[in-house]
């Protein structure tokens, strides 16, 4: 096998990614993984790299379809890096990301016969437009007219979009009204539009979210500087005077533009709530930076999870997919088992979702988390819901814990419930020695990584904790993420 070569293979796989597996010889030496397939699909392939044991192929053509294939939604589905899944029919989705944390557990985890304790998936009724918050970066093409988008898979090569079919629908309003706004102010100043390769112009990404309860809408410029231009001439027809266009105006009133469009189309009541600024003026890859500017309107929008209000501004940290969500932290509440006289101790509280959530069932929640801005959103979110039975601490989990543990000030503070919702990455191996040493009765672990998840419970495991149960939760319709929950108790001897 050789790059560049054509070949025609079966999928008969699915990896952790996403991409099709199948294999050119009868004798299987050597994996060829290709993305936009499903199983079941007769396909011709180009091989584009190739390593020792396995090798990578670009689809040229679908010869025979698999019954699990449909027609993406969305056109550029298979260039945009976005929704990887499109191509599949959500059931074949959802079994996929079953399976997959399946296998995390039973192959990384080492757990035997974890399909037994596994609930069944919960998935969407309707799994399109569902994200309340969207990145789309701003770029030009070679001819100099604007693009908005994606990246494409693993580039940062804007896929130009008219519309997005998992955003929420408000989006498309946005993106329509602000392409020829932006445009005329790149006609105008000739460097408004932001290029990564100069680290040059303005504007680099457009941030928006809503309020799927509240029909609040934000929308927040990423812009590498400080303050609005202003520049051009305009007036009425015969006259000498001119005077300075002010972009931030213009900017607000095409976003109210695209509101009421938006409303008037739909018979919909969303409100523009808040325009902002982010300034980010590093050499980056990181979309925000850490000092944002009120433009007009408020500072934040707010949102509800069950009955819990929520203040989000733009580098809040708030689960995308609202719906799901309150199903995700039901489930949490669930396997807490709360009665109302537990002591819970929340890792990586983030602005407070989940502590505030179970303070509704538990006897007092403490909450942990290293941005020091969400911890003031989560004191002021539990204020707002008249919540007195939390307390927030500022900090890296796996050091306050610890730290705080082992000071000897915890009388009355000893965890019967422990719930951890780590990054990508999992949980340090410092906070979960720590975890066992405070010795819940049960662990409630909130993943978005099924492989550091799996990683996790192993170690747990060695550390007196076993597997109960095991949810998956869709989050992430159309896309190869996905949101696990799992139950762990101490280990009866």
């Amino acid at each position: 096998m050789n790059k560049n070569e054509i070949y025609e293979m079966k999928i008969e796989d699915m990896s952790t990614d996403g991409e099709g597996i199948g294999h050119i010889s009868e004798e299987k030496r050597a994996a060829v993984f290709v993305k936009d397939t499903v199983v079941g699909d007769i396909v011709r392939i180009k091989i584009v790299k190739v390593k020792k044991n396995y090798a990578y192929g670009r689809l040229e053509e679908i010869i025979v379809p698999s019954p699990y294939r449909v027609e993406p939604k969305c056109q550029k589905a298979r260039s945009c890096g976005g929704c990887t899944l499109m191509h599949m029919s959500y059931e074949k989705q959802l079994d996929y990301k079953w399976n997959k944390v399946r296998n995390c557990l039973e192959r990384i985890g080492g757990i035997e016969n974890v399909a037994d304790i596994m609930e069944p998936i919960c998935g969407m009724e309707e799994p399109f437009h569902y994200r309340n918050k969207m990145q789309f970066p701003v770029g030009l093409n070679k001819e100099g007219q604007v693009q908005i988008g994606f990246y494409a898979g693993r580039t940062h090569s804007i896929i130009d979009l008219e519309r997005c079919e998992i955003g929420h629908p408000v989006n498309n309003y946005i993106l329509k009204e602000l392409r020829p706004w932006l445009q005329t102010w790149q006609d105008r100043m000739g460097n408004f539009i932001y290029n990564e390769e100069n680290h040059q112009g303005f504007v680099r990404h457009i941030l928006t979210r809503v309020g799927f309860a509240t029909g609040q809408v934000m929308v927040c410029l990423v812009v590498n500087g400080t303050s609005f231009p202003k520049t051009g001439t305009h007036g009425r027809k015969g006259e000498q005077t001119t005077a300075p266009v002010d972009c931030r105006d213009e900017f607000v009133a095409t976003l109210q533009r695209a509101v009421d469009n938006y409303n008037t189309d739909n018979a919909k009541d969303l409100v523009l709530e808040s325009v902002s600024m982010n300034i980010n003026q590093e050499k980056t890859n990181r979309i925000l930076g850490n000092i944002c500017k009120t433009l007009w309107g408020n500072p934040y929008i707010t949102d509800y999870i069950g009955k819990i209000q929520f203040r989000i501004s733009p580098l809040s940290f708030y689960q995308v997919n609202p719906v799901q969500t309150k199903v995700l932290y039901d489930k949490a509440i669930e396997y807490a088992r709360l009665t109302g006289k537990e002591i819970v101790w929340d890792m990586y509280c983030g602005i407070g979702t989940i502590s505030l959530c179970l303070a509704q069932k538990a006897n007092k929640v403490y909450g942990v988390e290293i941005v020091p801005q969400a911890i003031e959103d989560a004191k002021i979110n539990a204020e707002m819901n008249g919540l007195t039975n939390t307390e927030f601490f500022c900090g890296k989990a796996e050091e306050v814990v610890p730290e705080f543990y082992k000071s000897g000030d915890n009388q009355g503070r000893h965890p019967d419930v422990v719930v951890v919702d780590p990054p990508r990455k999992g949980c340090e191996e410092v906070l979960l020695q720590t975890i066992v040493e405070m010795a819940p009765k049960r662990l409630v672990y909130v993943s978005c990584d099924p492989a550091t998840l799996a990683r996790d419970v192993k170690r747990l495991g060695e550390m007196g904790y076993e597997l109960k149960k095991v949810g998956v939760v869709d989050q992430f319709c159309q896309g190869g993420h996905i949101e696990s929950i799992c139950l762990l108790s101490q280990r009866v001897l």
